[in-house]
């Protein structure tokens, strides 16, 4: 997930890497190792939260999902959990899309009980192997903070889309209130990088975790960036207190 920009654009920063590239070669590096327990860990740590957010963004575009001939890509797919829930809302062909091959690996033996399976790619999201304007929608959860460059990951987003298609980025956040926030705080840097490291058997694995949350832009301030890639109606909507955002836009059209 490189681009040839400068280490000082906002994106993935894991500790250590000085530079897009190494963010990149962490990253992949990082959820190869824990592929093979990444969806176990994903509902518990969430307490099974991680479901209901992925249905949500399903439902919020199944106005595109539900359009026969709708094309739609799950960007940074992971194990393919959205792609599931996308494909659920309708006749829209979806593609799915990982940087990392032991994640696709556990994708496609989920998608192989499908009746349609979903297409697969290993591609990078910042040069994505998509012609321009190839998708009526891109949605992507979790994925997009894993990014080495934010801004290159929204124009990628917005080739690939065609005019007036739709994107849905599904991100953590960090909730307010004077109970949920600090309790959320305690559990998200002291119990779940313990809990995540010790199923996974991954040192460290899920220490990067809270840190890749608390370096992405604030909500309003993502969703200005969003703006100014080129989408309108941008808007944020709030999930389980804020635990979860997810952003969505249209493609302007010309």
């Amino acid at each position: 997930m490189t681009h040839s920009a400068s280490p000082t654009s906002p994106g993935s920063r894991p500790p250590g890497a000085a530079d897009e590239a190494e963010a990149a070669r962490y990253v992949h590096r990082l959820f190869s190792n824990v592929a093979g327990r990444y969806d176990l860990l994903n509902h518990l740590l969430s307490l099974n939260m991680d479901r209901y957010w992925r249905w949500a963004t399903a439902r919020q575009f199944r106005h595109v999902l539900s359009r026969p001939g709708a094309r739609v890509l799950d960007l940074c797919c992971g194990t393919a959990d959205l792609t599931l829930a996308l494909a659920r809302r309708g006749e829209a062909r979806v593609v799915s899309s990982d940087f990392c091959h032991p994640m696709l690996t556990r994708a496609q033996e989920k998608l192989r009980r499908s009746s349609s399976p979903p297409l697969l790619a290993e591609a990078d999201a910042l040069r994505l192997p998509f012609r321009d304007e190839s998708f009526d929608l891109v949605a992507c959860s979790f994925g997009f903070r894993n990014l080495a460059n934010y801004h290159f990951g929204l124009r990628e987003i917005r080739r690939v889309l065609k005019a007036g298609g739709e994107v849905g980025i599904l991100e953590f956040g960090t909730p307010n209130g004077r109970w949920m926030g600090p309790l959320y705080s305690f559990y998200f840097h002291r119990v779940l990088p313990v809990i995540g490291e010790w199923i996974s058997g991954v040192p460290g694995s899920y220490g990067y975790l809270p840190g890749s949350v608390e370096r992405f832009p604030d909500p309003e301030e993502f969703l200005k960036w969003v703006r100014e890639a080129g989408f309108r109606d941008a808007n944020l909507r709030r999930l389980t207190g804020g635990i979860a955002v997810l952003y969505a836009g249209k493609k302007l059209r010309g």
